[in-house]
């Protein structure tokens, strides 16, 4: 008869580990929530919006007036009114480009480290700081 040997289960094995790596992976999107943006590919080529949302996870960003698409909605309770559904669902952020302070423009960006230490977003086009819209 052969004797079985068990593993020890004094600490967790790291099954997972590599799958939940990848899940909280975070794409690196140039555009932040309240920015105003231009659609340079896709079907809204060349509308401009503001940014409302930003999905880091799957580098996706969601543009006011943009990629408009039809829902039909059912009334979930008796005071909400059932329909069709008008919203702006979300485009690939690679599709979008900030637009220069200066000129008005799509411009990519540069970062810049100033004195104080603080990170500052610079237009590639005019040379001009792109300001935060918190």
């Amino acid at each position: 008869m052969r004797h079985l040997k068990y593993r020890k289960m004094d600490r967790p094995r790291p099954v997972n580990r590599k799958r939940h790596a990848d899940n909280a992976e975070r794409v690196k999107i140039h555009v932040t929530k309240g920015d105003t943006v231009r659609v340079v590919r896709g079907d809204d080529k060349g509308k401009e919006g503001k940014v409302l949302r930003v999905y880091t996870k799957t580098g996706r960003v969601t543009i006011d007036g943009v990629n408009i698409v039809k829902r039909h909605r059912r009334a979930r309770n008796p005071d909400e009114q059932s329909g069709i559904m008008e919203f702006p669902a979300p485009v690939d952020a690679s599709n979008v480009m900030l637009i220069d302070p200066k000129s008005g423009g799509p411009t990519r960006v540069r970062r810049q480290i100033d004195e104080d230490g603080t990170k500052e977003r610079i237009s590639v086009k005019s040379g001009e700081a792109i300001p935060r819209v918190r």
